[in-house]
């Protein structure tokens, strides 16, 4: 009897196992990213009104000797990804990883750096201008802008503004989220500084301020043992004017909420105001 419940219950065991691996999942359908979608369910989702499309831009360049390459771009899908979600009615396009970042020959800005990858102004707004059409063609009415990094805010701007001309007879309107960005600027430097920053210690790139926020999404982008040795990093190491060695994920987590809310409160908005 022992032994013939001992066989029922393996026998048991593994087909919950199959059944396990078996089963269909659904995780794939609520995900908000559009590549992880088939064409037909994203033409589904566009059909039941998901018709917001949010285009998040990085960039590629150094941040300093603590901080992976890829910042911009890990950060920039995360806070994406919690801006749709909270939305409720948005999808997350590819991040765009290839921005301008300061000219080639002679080598001006990141560009000093290995690593840090250029296009041209009229490139990335091309790129920009293409994929909005490739999103008006396919059902997407609004079309909005994040960028991470301060060196394009103003060609997001342009590009917004041109397309939003030509389209001025059709229902669909491009949104530069320039919110996002000004966040990390403003409201999270005063919550920094309201926790107990010091404003020589937060930085315009790579600092305490900017170092936080990654730590907050993706520690594994931080080399902590560096900020942790206690060197002092400078311009030359492309830390500019602050200090990562006391920088926290509790520290990051102010500026995540800040930017998350914030920016949704400006998509929210501008959808509003928009003709029915």
């Amino acid at each position: 009897m022992f032994a013939r419940r001992c066989i029922l219950f393996a026998t048991f065991s593994a087909f919950c196992v199959v059944s396990i691996f078996l089963a269909p999942s659904h995780a794939v359908a609520a995900s908000v990213f559009l590549e992880d979608q088939t064409w037909t369910e994203l033409r589904d989702r566009i059909d039941a009104g998901t018709t917001s499309i949010i285009i998040p831009i990085g960039g590629t360049e150094q941040n300093g000797p603590a901080m992976a390459l890829g910042k911009h771009n890990v950060r920039v899908k995360f806070l994406a990804e919690k801006i749709a979600e909270r939305l409720g009615s948005a999808l997350v396009a590819p991040v765009i990883s290839y921005v301008p970042e300061g000219t080639i020959d002679p080598p001006t800005a990141h560009m000093k750096f290995p690593g840090t990858i250029t296009i041209s102004d009229k490139t990335f707004e091309q790129l920009l201008e293409s994929a909005a059409r490739s999103f008006k063609l396919h059902g997407f009415k609004t079309i909005i802008l994040i960028g991470d990094h301060g060196s394009y805010q103003d060609n997001e701007r342009a590009v917004a503004d041109r397309l939003n001309g030509e389209w001025r007879k059709t229902p669909v309107r491009v949104f530069a989220a320039l919110e996002y960005y000004r966040i990390t600027q403003g409201a999270y430097v005063q919550q920094l500084l309201a926790a107990g920053a010091k404003q020589s210690e937060l930085g315009k790139h790579a600092g305490l301020a900017d170092t936080s926020l990654m730590l907050a999404i993706d520690p594994s982008l931080v080399r902590q043992d560096r900020i942790a040795g206690g060197a002092k990093f400078g311009a030359a190491d492309g830390v500019y004017d602050g200090d990562p060695t006391r920088s926290s994920a509790a520290f990051g987590q102010l500026g995540v909420e800040l930017i998350v809310a914030g920016t949704v409160e400006a998509i929210n908005n501008f959808i509003a105001k928009q003709p029915k």
